[in-house]
């Protein structure tokens, strides 16, 4: 039922939005003012949250898609009691503040994801309600409901432009996330003006052709959109859009409906306006009535009930099925891995594979050790070795199968995978081609600022696949994900290898990690004995003489080159040393002792082998140094051939080698 109370709080989303982007003189004003009625409606009546306890397992999710509008989730956390003071409010855009440009999940309390890059945050609040069907299936029992949430995501015109929210939203229409609800902000404005300079596509045909349950409502008629939200809940069998018809910069006599209202302060006479004809205080900037502050009561108390219950709830749980119990809690606290997670991989992966069947075999073992791992590939799955075998596929009609088929999705995977580890609960994986990383890139770095632990398996790693040719060959590829900050990149030189660069990249509780894998056969090298310990290093030494003239330095298949080089060496009476190098980030990321004791600075003669970019490898052997690699695109052959061709080979290593002897 509409109240006065309402409209006050409305008006408080508004002015508290045009007041703080007025104050950084920098932000968007006219998202959270067309949007002020469909949040608070959903805020005030639905939303499930706890600002006590915002971490809460069970809590519904929130995703504010449309970032640049993060005056309206700063409104809602601020006025909702998370830990957002008015001060953080007043400091908007500023340096240090709670109140970033864009909402960041590792910042403010309340901020489930990171969102800025447009449909992002659509893919995220996929993957997040794709983990919630998941956990239930696999955790609640009868009447017990460990796992009962929805997700809702508010999204604009730009979020459905970008061609991830298509394939996210399609992904999600087939799984049938039936407790997923997305709010389509349907302003019809962008940057440049109005959407019929670039769209005009009919949303609610395009959603129902994906499966999706589609409404329209009027975005400023509050008990209109407090139907349409009811409405949705019930429907469990898919997700839900609402299209909100809303007017941005709603109020504003002069910029409501233009682009003016976008991307700029309204201007101080403007909103002396915009608050005379809303009844507001003109003068007067940050004023919060006591009544906006209440009419968050009901919403509180309903995340502070459901805490409860969940607690005493969980008790039961224990004590009915103390196992599922146990486990519940180990994936959820700490890094939820097993203390023998290393011994269980040590050895069992071994012999002459190539390093993505490898990855294969130590994924088969990992996933009986770590039951919250969980993935698939985009549509690669065989060659990927991504599958668990004896495992259901993860569908409609299969919640909880461990198999996720993401389709030719590779960006919308990425997001998912991001939105299944906010989620909480889960470590997701997912399998295709490194050269298509470049698809999803976006999602990576993503995944990388929000210090999520997301496991890349990328294969076909080098132009050593072969025939496919130049587009499908990664040349690039290893050293542009390098140069992502947090991101690690673990490329490994044998079975052993493989084994321990999935376990460093589990115990990555901070950061997504990238596997970098071969589609070649690999021979197991003396040395890699060590690598269960030696890998989390980033670079560790697989043979040294007691006095070394030179470091013979490699990742990947091409370590093999280096250490045929260094027998050819030895054998001509050179003292050699040679470095695996499976992750370049972590040994760069290492105390100048480790760095020196791997590579010592008294040896200047180095070089270094990898089949892709030499761009960086400087940073390892410095500037009399040499580098082996390929700077420009591969040629579709046998990888043999592409070997002799590009020059990795024993005989050329040790040429370059002799060349600094």
């Amino acid at each position: 039922m509409e109240h006065d109370s309402d409209q006050l709080l409305v008006n408080t989303i508004k002015a508290l939005s045009m007041d703080a982007v007025q104050a950084a003189n920098s932000g968007h004003p006219g998202a959270p003012m067309g949007l002020a009625d469909v949040a608070s409606v959903l805020w005030t009546r639905h939303l499930t949250v706890d600002p006590a306890q915002p971490d809460f397992c069970d809590r519904d999710r929130f995703v504010l898609s449309g970032g640049h509008g993060s005056m309206l989730l700063y409104s809602l956390l601020h006025l909702s009691g998370f830990d957002l003071p008015l001060s953080e409010i007043k400091n908007f855009r500023q340096l240090h503040s709670k109140t970033p440009g864009h909402p960041e999940n590792t910042i403010t309390a309340g901020v489930e994801t990171t969102t800025g890059p447009l449909g992002a945050g659509i893919s995220n609040a996929v993957g997040m309600a794709l983990a919630e069907r998941y956990l239930a299936a696999h955790y609640n029992r009868g009447d017990h409901r460990m796992v009962d949430h929805f997700t809702y995501v508010l999204c604009g015109d730009g979020d459905l432009q970008e061609g991830i929210s298509y394939e996210a939203c399609s992904f999600a229409g087939h799984q049938g996330l039936g407790k997923l609800v997305l709010l389509y902000d349907d302003n019809r404005i962008t940057i440049d003006g109005s959407t019929d300079l670039s769209w005009n596509e009919d949303v609610d045909a395009r959603f129902e052709a994906m499966g999706w349950h589609a409404q329209s409502v009027d975005g400023h008629d509050r008990e209109a959109i407090d139907v349409a939200i009811e409405e949705a809940k019930a429907v469990t069998d898919r997700p839900s859009m609402i299209r909100c018809r809303t007017h941005i910069g709603h109020g504003s006599p002069n910029k409501q409906d233009t682009s003016a209202a976008h991307g700029a302060p309204l201007g101080e006479e403007e909103i002396r306006l915009t608050k005379a004809a809303m009844g507001w205080v003109p003068t007067q900037a940050f004023v919060v009535p006591d009544e906006a502050y209440a009419a968050f009561a009901p919403m509180r108390a309903r995340g502070a009930q459901k805490g409860a219950d969940w607690a005493t709830g969980f008790e039961a749980y224990q004590a009915e099925h103390p196992e599922l119990a146990a486990q519940w809690t180990q994936i959820h606290s700490g890094d939820g891995l097993p203390d023998d997670l290393e011994a269980s991989l040590e050895g069992a992966v071994d012999g002459s594979m190539a390093t993505r069947k490898a990855s294969g075999a130590a994924l088969a073992i990992l996933a009986d050790k770590v039951p919250q791992l969980w993935g698939g590939s985009a549509d690669l799955a065989g060659s990927n070795n991504t599958t668990i075998a004896g495992e259901p596929s993860c569908q409609a009609d299969s919640p909880g199968g461990r198999n996720l088929s993401f389709g030719i999705r590779e960006h919308g995977m990425g997001g998912i995978m991001n939105g299944i580890a906010l989620h909480g609960g889960l470590i997701p994986y997912g399998g295709t081609f490194l050269t298509f990383s470049d698809y999803m890139r976006g999602s990576i770095r993503l995944a990388a600022l929000m210090e999520q632990r997301v496991v890349y398996v990328f294969t076909h790693d080098s132009i050593f696949l072969g025939e496919d040719g130049p587009t499908h060959q990664a040349v690039e590829h290893a050293m542009a994900l390098r140069l992502i900050p947090n991101l690690d990149v673990l490329r490994p030189c044998d079975a052993r290898e493989t084994a321990a660069c999935w376990a460093a990249a589990l115990r990555q509780d901070k950061g997504p990690s990238a596997l970098l894998l071969t589609r070649q056969g690999l021979p197991p090298l003396e040395g890699t004995e060590q690598a269960m310990t030696q890998v989390q290093n980033g670079a560790y030494i697989l043979s040294s003489d007691a006095d070394p003239e030179l470091i013979l330095m490699a990742t990947g298949s091409e370590v093999q080159l280096a250490v045929g080089a260094a027998q050819a060496l030895r054998e001509a009476g050179h003292q050699v040393r040679v470095v695996s190098v499976p992750s370049m980030d972590r040994f760069l990321a290492s105390d100048s002792a480790a760095q020196e004791a791997v590579l010592p600075a008294s040896v200047t003669r180095r070089v270094a082998v990898e089949a892709g970019r030499t761009f960086g490898w400087q940073a390892l052997v410095g500037d009399s140094g040499v580098v082996v690699g390929i700077d420009r695109f591969g040629e579709s052959a046998p990888a043999p051939a592409l070997a002799e061709h590009f020059g990795f080979t024993v005989e050329n290593v040790l040429a370059q080698a002799k060349s600094l002897l």
